[in-house]
């Protein structure tokens, strides 16, 4: 079971201060270059577009290389364990991630199916703040009730592989190979996710050992939040401009 901040912080989140968060992220978006926009580096792209037949170390390292430079997946995942203490349910989540970026990664690509890129890095943004929100009790105390987080985690997981299968059908992968390619690819990235995991459980085994873990768990959680809005706002503007 998880837990959340509901009942532990002090702080009053109304849905107000909200709003203003989300504005001030929003517009502040407007400025952002384009090293915020998450996507396959330049070098890559080029690599990806010129190489026909299977190619798996290639595939394997590209996407253990996206999955732990990838911001977005990393913010997702910390907010997914931050309240996660027993291994068992750390497995059953970031599995439960890690089958849905995996079924729709592998089909958007093999079926040729893809959503424009800018919407769908919003969704992945707004994935962000609606798990920083679930830590931070806000669902309990707005609408008193809590959203089932494994079937949240699911669903979002999905979006966050159309995030990666749009970005790959951009490029025109091969044809030849596809499908030994894409599998190495979807090992990598499962290594990546695992290798980023590991990172992120140590730093949070030794925080939590602190006092300062729920005294700053709320602040913690405030900026992953405003980090999932300024990638919607980025995202969207890229869209409306694009």
């Amino acid at each position: 079971m998880t837990r959340n901040l509901q009942g532990i912080n002090p702080s009053r989140f109304s849905r107000t201060s909200l709003f203003r968060i989300a504005a001030v992220m929003l517009v502040s978006s407007l400025f952002i270059g384009d090293a915020f926009a998450h996507a396959v580096a330049e070098g890559d792209k080029g690599y990806i577009q010129e190489i026909t037949g299977v190619n798996l170390v290639a595939f394997l390292y590209l996407g253990a290389k996206h999955m732990v430079t990838g911001y977005d997946h990393i913010l997702f995942l910390l907010g997914v364990i931050f309240f996660l203490y027993r291994m068992k349910d750390i497995g059953i989540y970031v599995s439960l991630f890690a089958v849905g970026h995996s079924t729709t990664m592998l089909a958007g690509v093999y079926f040729n199916f893809g959503i424009n890129s800018y919407l769908i890095d919003a969704i992945i943004g707004l994935s962000i703040v609606y798990k920083a929100l679930d830590n931070m009790g806000a669902y309990q105390r707005w609408f008193g009730v809590q959203p089932n987080t494994k079937a949240a985690t699911l669903i979002f997981g999905f979006c966050h592989g159309l995030g990666l299968s749009s970005k790959i059908l951009d490029y025109q992968i091969s044809p030849n190979g596809l499908l030994p390619n894409l599998l190495a690819f979807n090992v990598g990235v499962e290594l990546g996710q695992l290798l980023a995991l590991g990172a992120i459980l140590i730093v949070m085994g030794f925080w939590r050992r602190t006092p300062s873990f729920l005294k700053h768990a709320y602040t913690v959680n405030m900026v992953v939040m405003a980090a999932g809005f300024l990638l919607i706002g980025y995202q969207l503007t890229g869209y409306f401009v694009s």
